[in-house]
């Protein structure tokens, strides 16, 4: 009988794509990740000894081995195909000594896309594993592997048991520590603006704002004072117009994805998390199921800091643009953008494998946030190759008394790239501009009115997860698949919490950051590890030994570990309380932040005088349909969330309220009674209703997509649903805390479902 060929990709998906277009003289299967690693219960790494590694099969992994080992064996050749990067190097690597495979045996492939002239082209061009590649992937990982697991067991004996450290994560958390104290020290500068209302002598010609700007160069306003004395100057003295500039602006389109801007994006816009983005990116490339196409990869590769793009990608995107848009669409030649120095340029941009693929057409295949991400994707590749949009920008300079104001309006002129595409930002600052009359120089305009304003500067910006991403990224600290794990163990340590989008430090973060700081200067220096991460990518291109830089870094690291434990000897560091402002209805202090198995809640500090707690409560939008009150977020003891009115508890039972939902308050009211309308909760876009009975519009509760609710399962009125089961179409019930106690209790072989490379922190 002929031996097939073997080909080993990390995940089933994947694995189904890749098999359907190799056919059967072929045999795929998935390794569900790494198949050894560091063990679990010690470091694994001597450092004595030139830092020999000890590898081990992970855990639960046993058949699936047996069942590679045995493949591989009655196979002619086998492929290892699994991610074109650093941690997919060592998966193949690792693979190829754990299952013994000969060398004349073993071929590497990568796939930047996942189709079939790809994945077939790359099959016939295999490579040998590129060791550089590996060892850049076995220094981080001995590097996180040396620093979490010598400095987390001092912050359980000196802080509080259960915390970690890492090269990355530490950087993070001082990032938003370093911000949070920038906030808190601001001190709020006082400035004004002036706005003159001013109209064309001749009536009906037009009136428009022109604000204050200054003489010959731009002034401060900063009291009211000077505003006072520029006031009546210019009110005794004519104004007249002393230039008007016209000309048209050109705005270019963003470059396509890399790694960092689609989380940073996809957060902006989609209000996805970095972990989610990744997750939804990671399905687009492994391959969906395309109704009349097959299996189809939509994406490319997602973890990438390259701007390249393909020359068959820019020829796609402008035999598409042509045929859609038109000529003036198209620029006259593709756009090629400079990827910054530093960066890895393994693999090109994240774009669409297939621009002929819109995602109108993949609609009805995809699920809600695989269509909204792919539609992301292939909107910004698309623009990124389109025309300048052009603006008609208007600026008129009026002086008086020896005063300059101005005023400037832009209209779109031609809409090029932004009829696909417009970046979001972080901050919206624009405000709306009205158009300005026809003016010429030297004209008289009358003053309609002065309107003084007073404000005061803002402090800088909490980081969100997108702004933190970027910043990471700026200074050097990280790479593409950093970023996504970083911020969710931060999240998950409660380094940090999210207030909206909005990252905040706890008092632990600022605690750990501390003792991080005055013991770990190196770990917590945003130089330091960037310098590292270079040293990384020159492991990588073979200029470095891995071995010698894991020995530069230990030299310098077992003398600040020796001396914070010396430091600290005898020492407990205590956590300070994060005090709320909600008061406790027993005693009447200022109730305090704590964590347990479902999460933070509010406890007393009195305990155990005093032992009342409560769940943590967010005000939502809209009003309570019953009474007209406050509508709160709740959790219950279970971690599950519920929305109740403020006055669920009142202690007097006349202004007493039961009600209580699962369902999603939004902003919007009803049309018809005017009502608060609710969504139902879950991911994605989810149309609101109306839960008022006596209303036109009323939605029944077995017609808003949950399924059959019993008694059980329903908040009781007037007591949280604290006993109550969550009802079961929630489709997000595995991610909250009390399902995490019943999957940690499975037996190892479960863990065979997951595809989750080891995430480097």
């Amino acid at each position: 009988m002929a031996k097939s060929n073997l080909v080993i990709v990390e995940s089933p998906a994947k694995a189904k794509t890749i098999g359907k277009y190799l056919g059967p003289g072929y045999e795929v299967k998935a390794s569900m990740g790494h198949v050894r690693d560091l063990p679990k219960s010690k470091l694994g790494v001597d450092v004595d000894h030139d830092f020999t590694v000890d590898y081990q099969p992970i855990k639960g992994k046993e058949e699936v081995i047996d069942d590679l080992k045995k493949a591989a064996k009655k196979s002619d050749k086998v492929f290892l195909a699994t991610d074109p990067d650093r941690e997919g190097e060592a998966i193949s690597w690792h693979l190829k000594e754990m299952l013994g495979i000969p060398d004349d045996k073993t071929y590497r492939v990568t796939f930047n896309e996942i189709t079939k002239k790809v994945v077939n082209d790359s099959i016939a061009h295999p490579r040998a594993i590129d060791m550089d590649l590996v060892n850049a992937q076995q220094a981080r990982r001995v590097l996180d592997r040396i620093v979490g697991y010598q400095i987390s067991p001092l912050l359980w004996k000196k802080i509080r048991r259960g915390l970690s450290a890492g090269r990355v994560q530490s950087v993070a958390t001082r990032l938003v520590c370093e911000r949070e104290a920038d906030i808190k020290a601001f001190v709020p500068q006082e400035y004004w603006s002036l706005e003159a209302d001013l109209a064309r002598v001749a009536p009906n010609l037009g009136q428009f704002k022109a604000n204050f700007y200054g003489r010959e160069k731009k002034m401060e306003l900063n009291s009211q004072e000077e505003v006072d004395a520029v006031a009546k100057a210019v009110q005794a003295a004519p104004f007249s117009v002393t230039g008007v500039k016209r000309q048209d602006k050109q705005r270019n389109p963003a470059p396509p994805f890399i790694t960092s801007t689609l989380q940073q994006e996809a957060s902006r816009k989609l209000n996805m998390t970095p972990r989610r983005t990744m997750s939804i990116a990671q399905q687009l490339y492994e391959g969906v199921d395309i109704e009349g196409e097959g299996t189809v990869g939509l994406i490319t590769y997602m973890r990438t800091d390259s701007l390249r793009l393909s020359d068959e990608a820019t020829a796609a995107a402008r035999d598409f643009i042509l045929s859609r848009y038109g000529a003036e669409y198209y620029p006259g030649k593709p756009r090629v953008y400079k990827t910054k120095s530093g960066a890895q340029d393994a693999h090109e941009a994240i774009r669409p494998s297939n621009v002929h693929l819109t995602p109108e057409d993949v609609k009805k295949s995809l699920t809600t946030e695989q269509f909204k991400l792919y539609k992301l994707i292939w909107s910004r590749f698309l623009a990124c190759q389109m025309a300048s949009a052009i603006y008609d920008s208007v600026s008129i300079e009026v002086a008086s008394a020896g005063y300059t104001f101005r005023a400037t309006h832009s209209s779109l002129k031609f809409s090029g790239y932004t009829a696909v595409y417009v970046e979001g930002k972080d901050e919206e600052d624009e405000t709306f501009q009205s158009p300005l009359p026809d003016l010429r120089e030297g004209e008289p305009l009358e003053l309609k009115g002065l309107k003084p304003d007073q404000h005061f500067t803002q402090p800088p910006s909490r980081y969100t997860e997108a702004t933190l991403i970027k910043a990471l990224e700026e200074k050097g600290i990280g790479r593409p698949s950093t970023y996504a794990p970083t911020i969710s163990t931060i999240l998950d340590r409660e380094y940090v919490v999210k207030e909206g989008k909005n990252l905040r430090p706890t008092p632990l973060g600022e605690v750990v950051t501390g003792l991080m700081k005055d013991k770990f200067t190196d770990i917590v220096d945003t130089a330091f590890t960037a310098n590292m991460e270079e040293q990384l990518d020159q492991v990588e291109t073979g200029k470095v030994d891995w071995k010698s830089l894991l020995g530069q870094f230990y030299g310098g690291f077992e003398k600040e570990m020796k001396q914070a434990e010396a430091d600290l000897d005898g020492e407990r560091i205590k956590v300070p309380d994060e005090v709320s402002d909600v008061i406790c209805p027993k005693c009447g202090r200022n109730l305090v932040y704590k964590s347990g198995r479902f999460g933070r809640f509010l406890a007393c500090p009195g305990w155990p005088e005093c032992d009342h707690t409560q769940p943590i409560v967010i005000e939502m939008p809209g009003k309570c349909p019953k009474c007209g009150g406050k509508i709160l977020k709740k959790t219950s003891k279970r971690g599950y969330a519920y929305y109740g009115c403020e006055h669920n508890s009142n202690k007097d039972e006349a202004r007493r309220c039961d009600f209580m939902t699962w369902d999603v308050p939004v902003k919007e009211t009803c049309p018809e009674c005017g009502h608060t309308l609710f969504k139902k909760s879950g991911r994605g876009f989810k149309k609101p209703f109306c839960i008022n009975p006596e209303c036109p519009n009323f939605l029944p509760e077995d017609q808003r997509g949950y399924k059959k609710k019993t008694t059980a399962e329903t908040p009781a009125e007037g007591t949280p649903p604290e006993e109550e089961k969550k009802p079961p179409s929630k489709k997000a019930t595995a991610k909250k805390p009390a399902t995490k106690k019943t999957t940690a209790a499975k037996k190892p072989a479960a863990k065979k479902t997951t595809t989750k490379k080891n995430a480097e922190s």
